[in-house]
C-alpha cells in the first residue's frame, strides 16, 4: 500500500480521519499550527474535544509509530492545545489526547487507536498544569 497524497504522515491523517469519521467523530481541524506546534487532528465525540497525534511508520520501519510520542513532544502538543482552546474559548470543554498510529504495509494498513494517551500530572511531575482540565 502507497500513500496516494505525497507524503507518508499525510496519507496517515488521511486513514486516521477516514477511521475517525466512520466511528462517529466529527473532525473540526487538520494540522492546526501555532508557534508552539501542531495538532494533527481536532475533533470532537460526543460533546468531548479530542485532539488526536497521529503518527505513521512505512514499510520497513524499525521504530513503532507510538515510540515517537515522547515527553517533549508530549509537551509540545499540551502547549499546542493549550493555544487552541484560549483561542476558541474553549476551556470549559471536557478534552483528551488520542493517538493514532499506523503500520503501512505493502498491501494493508495496522492502525490502533489509544484514547487518553497524555496524562499531563505525569509530564510535570505531579505538579498542577496551568493548561488543566487534563
Amino acid at each position: 500500500m502507497s500513500p496516494r497524497s505525497g507524503t507518508v504522515g499525510r496519507f496517515g491523517e488521511d486513514i486516521a480521519c477516514d477511521y475517525l469519521t466512520e466511528n462517529d467523530y466529527t473532525i473540526l481541524e487538520r494540522n492546526w499550527r501555532t508557534r508552539k506546534g501542531e495538532l494533527d487532528i481536532i475533533c470532537t465525540y460526543g460533546d468531548l474535544l479530542v485532539f488526536v497525534e497521529v503518527k505513521t511508520r512505512g514499510p520497513g520501519s524499525l521504530q513503532l509509530p507510538g515510540e515517537a510520542l515522547n515527553a517533549e513532544k508530549k509537551i509540545r502538543l499540551l502547549r499546542a492545545a493549550s493555544e487552541y482552546l484560549t483561542k476558541k474559548r474553549l476551556w470549559e470543554t471536557a478534552s483528551r489526547f488520542d493517538l493514532i498510529a499506523l503500520r503501512l504495509r505493502e498491501d494493508d494498513v495496522d492502525l490502533e487507536h489509544i484514547q487518553n494517551v497524555i496524562d499531563a500530572s505525569e509530564i510535570m511531575g505531579g505538579r498542577h498544569a496551568p493548561w488543566q482540565p487534563w
